[in-house]
């Protein structure tokens, strides 16, 4: 494992860049936050990215809505949300290496749904642009898609989600194949589209989250459903997502960088990105 991303996964970051919107005066702030990370990733790419994300009712419905699920196939269309694709390449598969999690997390006493055929939308497609907004006709790196059910309560708990990121990282080191892995938690941060409190960001919430992500994960961890939902919003919870990624990566990391911006839509938009220190490498003080 090489880093780990938190990032929004808002709609309109992927049409600003779709529609050559980024350097306008409302989107030029946020982008330009983006910029170092890109660098660092663009010098570290990742032979697979795990993307931890949620499906908004674009391949998966609310007939059957699984706690967590992992796709298992060689290749996920981009789906059609409403307006057409977005026009970025499909996604590349690791079928070996989501097989692997899967059975590891089952016999880690996760119960995991399997997706042998899944499209993705731009809860995945946005982080992948956050990372590679150019990636011509292929992404620079496979993925794995990582399902998180954040929309039909009860959702998993925020616990849940940090013990499922560390079975993860167990998971992760175990695959035979000498590979370089990513782990992006996406989501957030504070907001709510509908509803009496449509609108809220909740900038202090988000700041708290944006350090404690790093040096105690698990304070985060012991906040309720509940705790999200008043202090980000009915879509704010979707901040669990970023504690799968943060569990996967262990206590030995670095901050590489970090952005927030207020507002990309409606949205408090938030970014950080970690390395992963090597054996022997010293814990940044």
């Amino acid at each position: 494992m090489i880093w780990g991303l938190g990032t929004s996964h808002i709609p309109a970051i992927g049409a600003a860049m779709d529609n050559g919107k980024t350097g306008e005066l409302y989107w030029k702030p946020l982008f330009d936050g983006y910029a170092p990370a890109r660098d660092w990733m663009r010098a570290n790419r990742p032979d697979v990215a795990i993307i931890v994300y949620n499906d908004h009712a674009n391949s998966v419905d609310l007939d059957v809505v699984p706690a967590f699920g992992i796709g298992t196939a060689e290749s996920y269309r981009v789906a059609d949300e409403g307006w057409g694709h977005r026009p970025v390449p499909d996604v590349v598969g690791a079928p070996e290496l989501s097989e692997h999690l899967v059975r590891q997390l089952i016999d880690d006493s996760f119960d995991i749904a399997t997706f042998n055929q899944l499209d993705v939308d731009h809860g995945l497609t946005v982080p992948l642009s956050v990372f590679c907004p150019d990636p011509g006709e292929t992404w620079p790196c496979a993925v794995v898609p990582l399902l998180v059910n954040v929309i039909q309560y009860p959702q998993p708990t925020a616990a849940r989600c940090l013990a499922l990121g560390r079975a993860l990282g167990r998971a992760i080191r175990t695959f035979p194949q000498d590979i370089r892995v990513a782990v992006f938690g996406t989501g957030g941060m504070s907001h709510q589209l509908a509803g009496a409190r449509a609108g809220l960001i909740n900038t202090p919430f988000d700041r708290m989250f944006l350090d404690a992500i790093e040096t105690d994960p698990a304070s985060l961890a012991n906040l309720n459903r509940e705790d999200y939902i008043r202090e980000a919003g009915t879509e704010g919870i979707e901040l669990i997502m970023w504690l799968v990624m943060r569990g996967a990566l262990g206590d030995r990391i670095r901050r590489v960088h970090d952005a927030y911006h207020v507002p990309a839509s409606n949205t408090a938009a938030g970014l950080v990105l970690f390395d992963v220190l090597e054996p022997g490498e010293l814990v940044p003080e």
